[in-house]
């Protein structure tokens, strides 16, 4: 076996270097949180009767329970206990907008949200559920190893401006979780959300948000920016700005809020100047709520 090349080995030590921090990070993060008996309430292949529900189109006929159909018109499936792993699918976006950090002692968006979705992933393979991000060849797996490559897939970077969720992979009948900034066109987000709504699948937003993006301390003569430098504007009264700039981020947040209400789906506004537990406890409470 011959040796790596000596930059390949180094680019290929540039990209594993973050890998055991964030992982180690995620997990003491997730270590703090009680599982308790997190998603056992579930529909799913266990022992426990756990309720009747309407027989829907593909369902054998060795699942309906005809005792229970033959007192109505409606056939009906007899639900057992969640017990066997349920699949969650992160979409965590990797544009160029969240490398924004407002303040040189605080991590930039993508960090945040890796992080949260990293310890997430912890918590629920902890439970024995499966995981996975939204791409082809990460499915929803278990064990520590899925929880390794999603640490080093969620390393890289894209190259766009603003990032779009893609839901044509997100199994049926499963949960999601989508994290991002959604400062770009909300379209995609909208089309993305209602596809997963048709799959049955349900999950939680979370909008990460530098508190510099909320407050927009900003006046005088300012030169704003994006991250990919493709939009530029220049003013010289930025406060003018700010009840404008307000008006609409409150807009935005009402409509995501919206789309989750109308899809099943959980919204909330984390801060990367805020404690990532707290946001990391409302997911893990949310995923309960959301029971495909």
């Amino acid at each position: 076996m011959t040796a790596a090349p000596p930059a390949l080995r180094h680019r290929a030590e540039g990209l594993a270097a973050p890998l055991p921090p964030l992982l180690a990070e995620a997990e003491h993060l997730a270590a703090t949180v009680m599982l308790g008996e997190h998603g056992r309430r579930r529909a799913g292949a266990g022992d426990e009767f756990w309720q009747y529900r309407p027989a829907h189109a593909g369902d054998g006929l060795r699942l309906v329970d005809w005792r229970r159909s033959a007192r109505s018109d409606t056939h009906f499936v007899r639900e057992r206990e969640w017990q066997a792993a349920q699949s969650v699918t992160f979409w965590v976006d990797d544009a160029r907008s969240m490398a924004f950090s407002g303040a040189r002692d605080r991590a930039p968006k993508a960090d945040r949200a890796r992080l949260l979705a990293l310890a997430l992933s912890v918590l629920l393979v902890r439970a024995g559920e499966r995981v996975g991000l939204a791409a082809p060849d990460m499915a929803p797996r278990a064990g520590q190893v899925q929880l390794m490559r999603m640490a080093a897939r969620l390393c890289d970077d894209g190259a766009s401006d603003y990032g779009a969720p893609d839901a044509t992979g997100l199994p049926a009948h499963a949960r999601a979780v989508f994290l991002s900034d959604f400062l770009g066109d909300l379209g995609p987000v909208e089309g993305a959300l209602t596809a997963a709504a048709d799959r049955g699948v349900k999950g939680a937003l979370v909008m990460v948000l530098d508190p510099v993006e909320e407050a927009f301390p900003f006046d005088g003569r300012t030169i704003f920016e994006s991250m990919g430098g493709a939009l530029r504007h220049e003013t010289l009264r930025a406060g003018d700005l700010r009840g404008r700039y307000l008006q609409r981020l409150a807009e935005r947040k009402d409509r995501l809020e919206e789309l989750a209400r109308l899809t099943g789906w959980r919204f909330t506004c984390h801060h990367t100047g805020d404690p990532a537990m707290g946001a990391l406890m409302w997911l893990h409470q949310a995923l309960d709520r959301v029971r495909a």
